[in-house]
């Protein structure tokens, strides 16, 4: 007897106890060096702070904002790409560019349904830059209007080309289903903590923003207490998640905003962490250590963006942000990198997944040797 295929599960429900398990010993070492004595735990507890206050109070903004106008629109992205035909590249290119993961994930599966071409995966591959996003528009607006801007033209250019010139069978299989992650359910506690908490952190962050010291406008407890109890609720929301990245747009859009912040959360605060851990305990000088790299660096940016996932991606971004490496290496990376929407991909269609990944690295060499050569200082 032939039986209807069951829809793919991005996430096996035997894979969350080890799963969880290991966020939960990072949890605990996160919490450990936060309470340690001396310059250990006021090194990190600052560090915290200026991640949530930042990054991840604006993440929680955008997230709800974006999710809360895709509830109440419930806009059906596959199929309008699926009408478009000379638009859907420039689309799919727009929602890869979009902050996050989620406008290149839906791209995805919509290829994997037969709604979009395969023009229109590697536009939005090439044009998103996952989670670094979030990071980069919160710390360096001004570099962030220059990279979205350039990664989606480029993501239209590739796209655009690969439908003219691709001559590789990369059908995908219709019969196979993409289902991000299952569903968590109704509206928990943590989900209302979470965006009770944010709002502060928010109004704290465009504070800083606008280069007013934060410090001298609210008390330093109130700071401490608003960015510190934000942080240890998204690690506990991380820790305790089914989920391994994006959420299922059945969810609530406070669900997805909490969970999907929390991940991007841990991200930063890690490699904000890892950076300033390098230079103070280790003596670590890494400017000086990327520096003695030079023309390499561009290179090295484009091959850490074929690591699937936002985390490399979003440590490439910090290093930029610090001064570690030029905008050369962030512009190769941010257009080579796929962020979560590489998972999905991998997946459903490894072979186009792995087209699509070494169609985008082209263009990726071609803009950030461009940048290094013609103006190696900019935007530095």
């Amino acid at each position: 007897m032939i039986t209807e295929p069951k829809p793919q599960t991005f996430i096996a429900a035997d894979m969350l106890g080890p799963f969880r398990s290991r966020r939960l010993v990072v949890v605990c070492v996160i919490l450990v060096l936060a309470l340690a004595p001396g310059h250990l735990g006021s090194l990190t507890r600052g560090l915290m702070v200026d991640a949530y206050v930042q990054v991840s109070a604006f993440v929680a903004a955008t997230l709800l904002l974006f999710y809360g106008a895709e509830r109440v629109f419930r806009f059906d992205i596959g199929s309008a790409l699926k009408n478009t035909r000379g638009l859907q590249v420039p689309l799919a290119a727009l929602l890869g560019a979009t902050p996050g993961c989620g406008g290149a994930v839906v791209v995805v599966a919509a290829y994997s349904s037969g709604n979009v071409r395969f023009g229109a995966v590697v536009a939005t591959l090439t044009a998103t830059m996952g989670d670094a996003a979030f990071l980069l528009i919160a710390t360096r607006p001004d570099a962030a209007l220059v990279v979205v801007p350039l990664s989606l033209t480029v993501g239209v250019i590739a796209g655009w080309l690969v439908d003219r010139f691709n001559r590789i069978d990369l059908t995908p299989d219709t019969s196979r289903h993409c289902e991000i992650a299952p569903v968590i359910g109704p509206t928990r506690w943590q989900d209302y903590a979470y965006v009770f908490i944010a709002a502060p952190g928010l109004a704290i962050g465009i504070t800083q923003i606008t280069g007013t010291d934060i410090f001298a406008i609210y008390s330093t407890n109130l700071i401490f207490a608003v960015a510190l109890a934000g942080s240890f609720l998204g690690l506990y929301i991380w820790s305790t998640s089914p989920l391994k990245a994006m959420t299922n747009i059945a969810d609530h859009p406070l669900i997805r905003m909490a969970e999907e912040t929390s991940f991007i959360s841990v991200w930063v605060i890690g490699a904000y962490l890892a950076y300033a851990y390098a230079e103070a305990f280790i003596g670590l000088d890494l400017k000086t250590a990327f520096g003695s790299v030079g023309s390499l660096l561009p290179l090295i940016g484009v091959l850490v963006g074929f690591i699937p996932g936002c985390g490399p991606q979003v440590l490439v971004a910090t290093l930029y942000v610090n001064g570690v490496v030029p905008f050369a290496a962030l512009i190769g990376n941010a257009i080579s990198n796929d962020g979560d929407a590489l998972f999905p991909a991998i997946a459903l269609n490894p072979r186009a997944a792995i087209v699509a990944t070494i169609y985008s690295a082209i263009p990726a060499l071609v803009v950030g040797y461009g940048f290094y050569i013609l103006a190696p200082g900019f935007m530095n």
